[in-house]
């Protein structure tokens, strides 16, 4: 996984964050409005921004630091489109990997999801503003949407994390990669508590504020055989990372006629007696 000579150091591009006010933002996401695009009610702006290549610090990174890891890892599922090798196969893979990767003593799916640049109306387009999936407050509640209120609060006492698998199911990744804030570099009071609006329910995720201090990274030419685990909510209040934000961002790297970015992200909870 190293950096190879054609792969750049860094690359400089624009990256859309929310303008902090005081009023708590809100989104009207596609679910409720029927449309592609979720309908922001919040001030919007792009900043120029480096984003370095992680290739070459891949084996000193850590969740606990940085909030995210790269690693080689294949998949015996040849057709990550079906949900039914998803579910049967691919979950196993996962929980083993995180199980190996972080030392954890249990770990629960919940869910996954898939993204693709191209322009098709069954899957979710690339996230396009810098954003965290969890808050201090939806963090918990996600966790007690998927085990239930009495096995939450059995395990209350359990340190858990939120971490999500990202793999490219189609590579090497040439459009709209993934970039991951580093969180040691990151100040918490830039996250912006944002609810998200849909047809039966409130959830809240963390948009960010720019910050010259941010330091971001991406991983150039990611393949089918390497996943990116990324850390999105942390009980523990220790100093270790807690939150990661991410987004993706238009390479100006990118081949003319590129293949579209295609991904899924399996999202679990994994826990640490």
């Amino acid at each position: 996984m190293k950096c190879t000579s054609d792969m750049p150091a860094s690359v400089i591009t624009t990256l859309t964050y929310l303008v902090k006010h005081d009023a708590k933002p809100y989104v009207h996401t596609e679910a409720l409005t029927g449309d592609s695009e979720p309908h922001y009610f919040a001030e919007q702006e792009e900043r120029e921004v480096t984003i370095n290549n992680g290739r070459p610090l891949a084996d000193s990174l850590s969740l606990d630091k940085q909030g995210f890891e790269l690693h080689r890892r294949d998949t015996v599922v040849d057709d990550l489109y079906d949900d039914t090798s998803v579910e049967n196969v691919y979950y196993d893979e996962v929980k083993a990997l995180i199980k190996e990767l972080t030392g954890a003593s249990r770990v629960v799916i919940f869910d996954h999801t898939r993204r693709s640049d191209a322009e098709r109306r069954d899957i979710r387009g690339p996230a396009s503003r810098v954003h965290n999936d969890y808050t201090e407050r939806s963090g918990p509640e996600r966790i007690r949407d998927v085990l239930g209120w009495d096995q939450a609060a059995a395990l209350a006492a359990v340190s858990v994390a939120q971490i999500n698998l990202w793999r490219p199911m189609s590579g090497p990744v040439k459009r709209s990669p993934l970039a991951v804030l580093d969180a040691s570099t990151l100040n918490p009071n830039d996250l912006l508590a944002t609810d998200l609006v849909y047809p039966d329910r409130i959830g809240e995720i963390y948009h960010l504020a720019y910050n010259p201090r941010q330091r971001w990274y991406y991983f150039p030419d990611m393949r089918r055989d390497e996943v990116l685990l990324i850390k999105g909510y942390d009980s523990r209040h220790d100093g270790r990372a807690r939150f990661t934000p991410h987004t993706a961002f238009q390479d100006p790297h990118t081949p003319p006629g590129a293949s579209p970015r295609e991904s899924i992200e399996v999202r679990s909870l994994a826990f640490f007696d």
